[in-house]
């Protein structure tokens, strides 16, 4: 029995050496890796509450497999009626099964408090404010405010409206099976009175059926998001960030929170972000690109959007020597047709940056 276990550890070893996962890797059991504080965060909790809840598993097999191996009825003369010794009323040994796993549910309730705290953690005028609004079925994302190095490059009194669009928003149209149908805005034509907690930015970039849309954010900057949805539930989500939140209409009415922050993101490149949350025909379509880079950056690309009011966001990224269209949602494409059309590649997801370039701004 003990070389037979031995030699399963020896294989499971060898497993996971030849597969070239590092130690790192390994130990995110699944998830992805972090690129932000609070995401960090969580992985190292979900390492470790893996890692107790297996060597809780191990203890557990290790008993039963004890039991089921060292003390089957024997056929040497046992009579068939014959018990095992009993441990009943053992109070030292009730008291230990009784207490130790209060003990790890009490740990864990710990980590998870303070973990769920860091997480949820907001600070009062945040660098950068961004406007997320959700659509059946793509995303609007607008600038509510934006200081960097303390000069302030957009002002939420005057940059930005809730309950109506400002005069220059472009009309838009969205595909579903080769047909156009317009949407005005966000709110897919809804009348603006209704949904009056949906905001308009100056600093706009809405996604359409040809073209998905990209959020870029600064690196090592605090950022703030203000979901909101224009018609049902979805659900933003960047896998890096290890972390979602659902996006709801009528946050107010529902007694949400439509708020959260992250203290930074710590590495520039492009992420793919997604609708977790089943909203309707084309749900699996509904992709957005994350695309943090420098603050330098970041102030080129407002200033930029700001100079040129009619360039689209393309133009934009362009401008500021990165690449203008997403590069992290292949083969996920922002197609609305039900023919099972093969989706387009979109870019080569390596490089985000367009080589030889000099910025414009």
């Amino acid at each position: 029995m003990i070389k037979r276990l031995s030699g399963l550890a020896v294989l499971g070893v060898g497993v996971l050496m030849t597969s070239g996962c590092s130690a790192e890797e390994a130990l995110r059991f699944g998830w992805p890796e972090g690129i932000t504080p609070e995401g960090q965060e969580m992985r190292n909790f979900w390492t470790w509450a893996v890692i107790a809840a297996l060597a809780m598993g191990a203890l557990v097999w290790g008993l039963i497999f004890w039991t089921i191996t060292f003390h089957r009825r024997k056929k040497n003369g046992t009579k068939e009626d014959e018990f095992p010794r009993q441990t009943g009323y053992n109070v030292p040994l009730e008291l230990a099964y009784t207490a130790i796993p209060f003990v790890l549910i009490a740990v864990m309730f710990y980590f998870t408090v303070v973990v769920q705290t860091n997480v949820e953690k907001k600070e009062e005028n945040p660098a950068v404010a961004v406007d997320v609004t959700a659509f059946q079925w793509n995303w609007k994302f607008g600038y509510n405010s934006v200081t960097i190095n303390g000069q302030q490059l957009v002002n939420p009194k005057t940059d930005s409206k809730k309950g109506e669009p400002f005069a220059d928003q472009i009309t838009k149209y969205r595909e579903e099976d080769g047909k156009q149908e317009a949407i005005l805005g966000a709110a897919g034509g809804r009348s603006a009175e209704i949904r009056d907690y949906l905001s308009y930015d100056k600093i706009e970039t809405l996604g359409s059926s040809s073209e998905i849309p990209i959020l870029v954010l600064p690196t090592n900057t605090r950022i703030q998001f203000n979901l909101a949805a224009a018609d049902v539930i979805h659900s933003f989500w960047v896998p890096e960030f290890l972390f979602k939140r659902d996006v709801m209409p009528f946050p107010e009415q529902n007694h949400q929170d439509p708020t959260f922050q992250v203290s930074k993101i710590d590495r520039e490149g492009a992420f793919v972000g997604r609708c977790a949350e089943m909203c309707g025909t084309f749900h699996a379509m509904m992709n957005f690109e994350l695309r943090a880079v420098s603050p330098e950056t970041f102030v080129s690309y407002i200033k930029y959007r700001q100079a040129n009011p009619t360039a689209t966001n393309a133009q934009a990224l362009k401008a500021v020597c990165q690449v203008p269209e997403s590069v992290v949602t292949v083969p996920f494409d922002t197609r609305r047709v039900s023919n099972g059309k093969t989706p387009k590649h979109l870019g080569d997801t390596s490089n985000t940056t367009i080589a030889q370039c000099t910025p414009e701004v």
